[in-house]
Order: structure tokens, then C-alpha cells, then sequence
């Protein structure tokens, strides 16, 4: 193939991710004025953002705490101080970026005072066995298998790849949310992804 050409699933993941771009440009758009009138304090604007974002919001705590009851807390947290914090959203961020930087926040909060008040983390096995117990995450055996690895990564290897390998943020953006170095936000993906293929690979074989 001459060089420079683009292959086919180039040019599709090309098209996804431009029609993705146009789809959150016009999310934003239709949000502001449930985000302006939110601001100036009308709780049923808030209501609807909450309606619009809690789905997304509680999938992302769910996926870094690997716990569905810590999750709906952070999920709860998340939202009681976005109202409290609206006056100061000044649209630098897509206000789904913004509430994700609260929840992780609220994650990471929420992990520290386990720490504080245990001196250690929760077994990860009764993570997954209390997880896949929960009804409402039905999913099919191969989505379990890959969700149950990532829930069995250490934290923050965990958190790394939820932000940037799950939610598309940038090493940049991942780092700053997590308090971390640039060079230690890559090398935790690459360590999530070795565990990750490693995880994968083990539960293959026969």
C-alpha cells in the first residue's frame, strides 16, 4: 500500500471519532441553557443535567472504585458538590468533562478515607464477587470477562485506564485529575495494559 494512504479502518475510526466530536459539540450547545439556568439556581435545570449525566457519572465511579454501593456514594458525592460548585463553572470544560473531574475527585477522596479509617484496601476478590453479584450490571460473558479484569488491576493502574483507555481523556488530562506526573500516568497504562493482556490471556487457556 503506497505510503501516506490511509487503510479502511483507518478512515472508519477516523469517521467515528469525527462524528463523535460533532455529537459532543452539539450535547454542549443544547446543554448551556439547562447549564445557565442551573447556575442561576433553578434546581429543575439541575435535575435534568443529573438525568442527562448520572448514567456516565455512576459507570465512571463504578469502574475506578470497582464497588457498586462506593460507587452510587461518589456518584451522590459528585453531584451535591457540582451544585455547590455551579457559580464557578465558567465553560472551559464541556460540563460532562467538569462533573467527571468532581467524580474522580470524589473517588479519590473516598479511597483515602478507606485507607485512613482500615490501614488497607478492600480484597479485590470481594470486589468481583460482590460486583458480579449486583443484578443490574447484566452484561454478556465476554464484556464480564474484561470488566472483571479491570476490577481485579491494582487502583491506580485501574484508574489510569478507566480515564484515558476507557473514557478517551489524554495523558495530560488523566495526570491532572490524578495528581500524577505525566511520565507516571504512562507508565501506569502500560502496566494496567500488561496485567490487563496477562489477566486476559490466563483466563483463556483450558
Amino acid at each position: 500500500m503506497p505510503a501516506g494512504r490511509e487503510t479502511r479502518a483507518e478512515v472508519a475510526v477516523r469517521a467515528a471519532d469525527d462524528a463523535s466530536e460533532f455529537e459532543r459539540a452539539r450535547r454542549r450547545e443544547e446543554e448551556r441553557p439547562l447549564v445557565e439556568a442551573a447556575i442561576r439556581g433553578s434546581a429543575a435545570a439541575f435535575e435534568a443535567l443529573y438525568r442527562l449525566h448520572v448514567g456516565h457519572v455512576y459507570g465512571l465511579c463504578l469502574r475506578m472504585t470497582a464497588h457498586p454501593a462506593t460507587a452510587e456514594d461518589c456518584t451522590q458525592e459528585t453531584f451535591v458538590q457540582a451544585w455547590r460548585s455551579l457559580p464557578s463553572f465558567g465553560y472551559r470544560s464541556a460540563f460532562g468533562t467538569w462533573l467527571h473531574r468532581i467524580a474522580v475527585n470524589a473517588v479519590l477522596a473516598h479511597g483515602r478515607r478507606r485507607r485512613e479509617a482500615t490501614g488497607a484496601d478492600r480484597p479485590i476478590d470481594e470486589v468481583v464477587a460482590d460486583t458480579l453479584a449486583d443484578p443490574s450490571l447484566g452484561e454478556d460473558a465476554a464484556v464480564i470477562d474484561l470488566e472483571e479484569a479491570i476490577r481485579r488491576l491494582p487502583p491506580g493502574a485501574r484508574d489510569v485506564l478507566v480515564l484515558t483507555g476507557i473514557y478517551g481523556y489524554s495523558h495530560e488530562e488523566a495526570a491532572a485529575m490524578l495528581g500524577l506526573a505525566v511520565g507516571t500516568c504512562k507508565s501506569q497504562l502500560h502496566r494496567a495494559r500488561r496485567l490487563l493482556g496477562e489477566r486476559l490471556a490466563l483466563e483463556e487457556e483450558p
